[in-house]
């Protein structure tokens, strides 16, 4: 939740990812789109593309990724390939969200890796911030 309540600062919707490996965390990050004018720059994949720096490797075996927001079809698709064994997930996002909601990429049995997945961890909490983020913006 601290990570999402950073992306506020530059007026980008708040999403907070962290990724743990064998108990630590080795990454935290937020969405950056707005700040850096980049699609991508979702918060799971900006802590992704960290984890597998500090790892050395894109594969992020043993490590599990909890962000404040169901991943859309773009990050799901990212923690397929980044063979991510596991993901936690607050809020679903009934109009993009790609482990459950619209699609469920985490288990698609013709790719060629599954993520284990838990969803709606402090699902209150976190839809709450964001509600509030569009409520002042509407």
């Amino acid at each position: 939740m601290a990570q999402a309540r950073l992306a506020e600062a530059h007026d980008d919707v708040p999403v907070g990812a962290v990724v743990v490996y064998q108990g630590d965390v080795i990454a935290e990050a937020h969405n950056l789109r707005e700040r850096d004018q980049d699609p991508t720059a979702h918060a799971e994949l900006v802590a992704v593309r960290e984890a597998a720096r500090v790892l050395g490797s894109w594969r992020l075996d043993d490590c599990t990724l909890y962000v404040t927001l169901e991943p859309c079809t773009m990050c799901a698709g990212a923690l397929v390939l980044a063979r991510l064994p596991s993901l936690v997930f607050g809020a679903s996002d009934p109009k993009a969200g790609a482990v459950g909601s619209l699609y469920n990429l985490a288990q698609e049995p013709r790719l060629n890796h599954r993520i284990d997945v838990v969803g709606g961890v402090m699902a209150d909490e976190c839809g709450a911030e964001l509600r509030r983020f569009f409520r002042a913006r509407r």
